[in-house]
């Protein structure tokens, strides 16, 4: 983005209300701020770049845990401390014993599978480009199965988790 669109942005920025934040505290442009971007963690890709193999391999993710720490400690340590972290870019290289790989940018529910690997693509919170709801997506991970519903955000205000899922969540 040039400077001259980013003028643009923080033009527009100065004059609205940002709901996204408590109101009492962020509701209204107060000035500057900052957040944090950090991209490609991509579990498994320094084995797998490091043997030459990155079509394989790839099934130890220690590096890329140890280092993805580091950041989250790093941005811990900051003063002040920025308003979010974005996380994106490619998460995982390679997926042992990943069932399910949950996804947006779409902005609308979609997904498949492809060799026991299910694909989950969730609606957007903010600007439908199809027919589903705003609202975001539950999901329960249990040592037999993954489960996940997508609720419309006045579904999940109004009634909260149903009660097969909230059931999952109980079971030790």
């Amino acid at each position: 983005m040039s400077s001259a669109e980013a003028g643009v942005v923080f033009h527009r920025a100065r004059s609205r209300t940002l709901d996204a934040f408590p109101a009492e505290k962020e509701g209204e442009w107060k000035g500057p701020f900052y957040f944090i971007l950090g991209t490609d963690p991509q579990f498994g890709l320094m084995k797998a770049w490091s043997t030459g193999d990155c079509d394989n391999g790839g099934d130890e993710w220690g590096q890329e845990i140890r280092l993805t720490e580091q950041a989250v400690q790093a941005i811990n340590k900051l003063n002040p401390k920025p308003k979010f972290f974005v996380l994106c870019g490619d998460l995982i290289h390679a997926m042992p014993g990943v069932k399910a790989v949950f996804s947006g940018h779409y902005h609308r529910n979609a997904g498949g599978s492809y060799q026991n690997l299910d694909m989950v693509v969730s609606s957007a919170i903010g600007c439908q480009l199809g027919l589903d709801p705003h609202g975001l997506r539950v999901v329960v991970v249990t040592a037999d199965k993954i489960v996940h519903r997508y609720y419309s955000l006045d579904e999940l205000s109004e009634k909260g988790i149903e009660d097969d899922l909230m059931d999952l969540i109980k079971k030790k």
